[in-house]
């Protein structure tokens, strides 16, 4: 699935230092655009509406940004997310601004769909590697995830690679395609319940050939 650009409105801040305690404290967030042919310069916006965006856009979904009192618009991709103590407490966030036609690196969310015939058979676990992998593309063509259909991983001893997943047309993988994203793992208790079952057919047909043989 391809990224669709999300809009946010920011504001200058006069606030800064220590005082951008005060600023997270009235529901603001503080906020840096930065990037080519931009002077970077203190902003702000609501964090609730920061947050929505984030949730939205993720790392690899572009956000259109156009500042209060500017002309024009600018397409950035979030790039520094600083943290409080506490995980959901978020601090200060910086954009990176983006031309629109050049091609651009981000890393994109590898989702697992469908069954493993070769884990079921197996009675084992498909263990993800890889989580995500590195593309170029233009900023508007980033995927939001790549989708890996497990129905290909037939075999309890096979794997699947970043070259089994499809990429869409305009996307470049950077990631080497050789690289294990899934493998099946089959738990010690299940391998030696299958092997003892395999190993007591095979003695149960040698002492019937032994009878036979008498």
């Amino acid at each position: 699935m391809t990224s669709q650009s999300i809009s946010l409105e920011l504001s200058p801040r006069e606030v800064t230092g220590k005082k951008v305690k005060q600023l997270r404290r009235e529901g603001m967030l503080p906020v840096h655009l930065y990037g080519p042919g931009i002077e970077v310069q203190p902003l702000q916006c609501a964090t609730t509406s920061v947050v929505e965006v984030l949730v939205k856009a993720g790392g690899n979904t572009a956000v259109t940004i156009t500042v209060q009192g500017s002309q024009g618009s600018h397409l950035a991709f979030a790039r520094e997310i600083q943290w409080g103590p506490r995980r959901d407490d978020i601090l200060h966030v910086d954009f990176l601004a983006v031309d629109a036609s050049r091609p651009v690196s981000a890393q994109v969310p590898i989702t697992l769909i469908g069954d493993s015939p070769g884990a079921r058979a197996a009675g084992g676990t498909v263990m993800q590697q890889l989580r995500d992998l590195s593309v170029e593309a233009l900023p508007l063509e980033v995927p939001r995830e790549l989708e890996l259909d497990l129905a290909n991983l037939t075999d309890p001893d096979g794997v699947l690679r970043a070259g089994d997943i499809a990429i869409p047309s305009g996307v470049t993988l950077l990631t080497d395609p050789e690289d294990v994203v899934v493998r099946i793992e089959v738990l010690r208790a299940v391998e030696a319940e299958v092997f003892g079952e395999a190993d007591g057919a095979e003695a149960a047909s040698e002492d019937e050939g032994d009878q036979e043989a008498e």
